[in-house]
């Protein structure tokens, strides 16, 4: 197994991550043009008035920096420590996927109970990766 594919899933979820954050100027600015934003709506972060619609691609933005930290960090270790295996590479592509599926419910219909289900699984799929990496750290 060649260690550096865990790398892959970590750039897929970086680029998820960067076309989020292109998603949140674009959702501001056809805000704007509609009139549907005060001029200091963003003055001190976002202020009540933002409708939800325009806020959401912020929150989910905001969602992808914090747990897929941990993620992040899993697969560098697992990189170093040379502990990359055929199924730790399928976990990581899982939690990328579980992600992807995270954000799309989240900026499209967000029905909560959906996001819900697919959050806890990502982070069960980072709680099994992390588990195997102390594992195989300490045998």
């Amino acid at each position: 197994m060649e260690q550096v594919h865990i790398f892959f899933p970590m750039i897929a979820l970086v680029g998820l991550t960067f076309v989020v954050l292109l998603l949140i100027p674009y959702v501001r600015f056809k805000a704007g043009f509609q009139g549907r934003l005060g001029r200091d709506d963003f003055k001190f972060g976002e202020s009540p008035n933002v409708p939800s619609d325009v806020s959401l691609p912020n929150r989910n933005l905001m969602n992808l920096l914090e747990m897929p930290v941990l993620f992040y960090v899993a697969c560098i270790t697992l990189y170093v420590t040379q502990n990359v295996d055929g199924i730790a590479l399928f976990l990581a592509w899982l939690y990328f996927g579980l992600r992807l599926c995270h954000s799309v419910v989240h900026i499209t219909y967000n029905k909560i109970f959906h996001r819900f289900l697919v959050f806890a699984a990502s982070n069960v799929v980072l709680a099994v990766i992390w588990a195997r990496l102390f594992r195989d750290l300490f045998k």
